[in-house]
């Protein structure tokens, strides 16, 4: 069970901003900028890579829910989306999941 899965079950505690029947977003613990929600689908796909056809309206409700969100969170300035697929881009949990960060700037290319 990742970490993630524990969040969405409640056993270990989060910073919970949003929900709804198929995802969760709350705050990063380790943020990399003043703003840093991660959008956690609560159906497990290991990777992007990992994702099917059938995985298509999930993945663009969490790109509208990072929409949402920014806004929420008054990001007018501008933010960044990303999606770490493998650990060669830093994937940490296997779980996927949108890190929506802002209110700081970005430096391009990342990392």
């Amino acid at each position: 069970m990742t970490i993630f899965e524990k969040i969405i079950s409640r056993q270990i505690p989060a910073k919970i901003i949003w929900e709804d029947d198929d995802a969760v977003a709350f705050h990063d613990v380790d943020p990399q900028a003043p703003v840093h929600v991660l959008i956690v689908p609560k159906r497990v796909v290991p990777r992007l890579a990992d994702a099917t056809d059938e995985d298509r309206p999930l993945l663009g409700k969490l790109l509208l829910v990072a929409r949402d969100l920014a806004k929420k969170l008054e990001l007018s300035n501008g933010y960044r989306v990303v999606i770490n697929c493998g650990p060669d881009a830093g994937e940490s949990v296997p779980h996927l999941h949108v890190h929506l960060l802002g209110k700081r700037a970005l430096a391009w290319p990342p990392g």
